[in-house]
């Protein structure tokens, strides 16, 4: 396999865990193991105490695939296989469903595995295009044109990275309409769901929508467990199931076993990890869109709608990148440049979910007003 190097990730692995405030981080404040715990019922605190750090089984520990399966409906827990995050599952799905002579179409900008791994597996991809002047809105008729004999899967990733946007629920449901007549399976990468600043907003999981919906899920995002590592695949094609767990084989052949019990004490209390989370967010946004009301003439702010990240545009005669090289120089805030992304166009992404967002932004605005923008490009 051939795979460019992923240029997000090359990007934070120079200053992840060197600059002080990640404003472009994508996943919610992490929780303290103790917190964790504290949620725990106490089946699951003896389950803990008594836990084997062996090796644990391929598909996941039975009681976390049930309550995976929870949040699905019509899936059970057989329609669910864990990995190593959601990295893994996208990587292992890829490559069951993608080789020479297929074709894929993945929304863009995005996740740069999202359309990298399906072309290293040799299959033709078409990235559709959202647009910022449609509000990051998913273009139905564009996919459908896009659509060819040879396609195999249709990628999409809603509620949206880095754009923060998430399609109407009719939209959505035709676009599964769609893909279900063509035979084409769907993979919705999911991983930001069920943090809608919306309830009502809320798509029903691909998964749970026809049988080739595929739902790509993680604890890192909206219930803020990176390191858990936990991720899954959700579907109700049995044969892309065991394909797929056959292939894992190959990569982390099973999970950790401290990382699934954690994340199963996650799920049975998600209300109240989902509501910490969906919080910090109700915060931080309020924030932001008082931020950006003070500076129309600096930033173009395209709203998110749900998630943890946004792709606001730099309105100023500087390019992004020397701008947030400058920001993290001066004040120690890191900016992801939507060069990253290879996307034209000066944007950068935004985090909303850390803690100390109201210091990092009080910084950007210091630096912003500091009339070092002033200085042409």
């Amino acid at each position: 396999m051939h795979i460019p190097d992923f240029e997000l990730e090359r990007y934070f692995a120079r200053w992840e865990f060197s600059a002080p405030y990640l404003l472009c981080a994508s996943d919610v404040e992490g929780w303290r193991m103790a917190d964790l715990l504290a949620l725990a019922s106490p089946e699951d605190s003896a389950r803990w105490e008594a836990l084997t750090l062996g090796y644990t089984e391929t598909p996941g520990l039975p009681l976390l695939r049930e309550a995976i399966a929870g949040m699905y409906p019509g899936l059970t827990p057989d329609d669910v296989l864990t990995f190593a995050g959601a990295q893994e599952a996208l990587f292992v799905t890829m490559n069951v469903l993608l080789g020479p002579g297929t074709h894929a179409v993945v929304t863009w900008p995005g996740y740069q595995s999202l359309y990298e791994v399906a072309r290293a597996t040799g299959a033709d991809v078409t990235l559709l295009r959202l647009r910022e002047e449609e509000g990051w809105a998913l273009d139905l008729g564009a996919l459908e044109a896009a659509l060819r004999p040879d396609t195999r899967v249709v990628v999409v990733n809603f509620p949206h990275n880095p754009t923060g946007s998430l399609p109407d629920r009719a939209t959505f449901q035709a676009l599964c309409a769609l893909c279900e007549a063509r035979g084409i399976h769907l993979f919705s990468d999911e991983v930001y769901r069920l943090l809608e600043y919306d309830a009502g907003d809320t798509l029903p999981p691909a998964a749970s929508c026809f049988p080739k919906g595929a739902s790509l899920g993680v604890m890192s995002k909206a219930f803020g467990l990176a390191g858990l590592r936990v991720g899954w695949l959700a579907c109700r094609d049995a044969d892309l199931l065991a394909r797929c767990r056959a292939f894992k084989d190959y990569t982390s052949l099973c999970n950790s076993a401290p990382s699934e019990l954690l994340a199963l004490i996650a799920l049975k209390a998600r209300e109240q990890v989902l509501a910490r989370s969906r919080g910090l967010l109700t915060r931080n946004l309020a924030l932001l869109d008082a931020f950006f009301a003070r500076h129309p003439d600096t930033f173009r702010w395209v709203r998110p709608r749900a998630g943890s990240v946004a792709f606001p545009r730099l309105s100023r005669n500087i390019p992004v990148a020397r701008f947030t090289e400058a920001l993290i120089a001066r004040e120690g805030v890191l900016l992801l440049p939507g060069d990253v992304y290879a996307f034209e166009g000066n944007h950068f992404r935004l985090g909303l979910g850390r803690a100390n967002l109201p210091e990092a932004l009080m910084r950007l605005e210091r630096f912003v007003n500091s009339g070092v923008l002033d200085t042409p490009a």
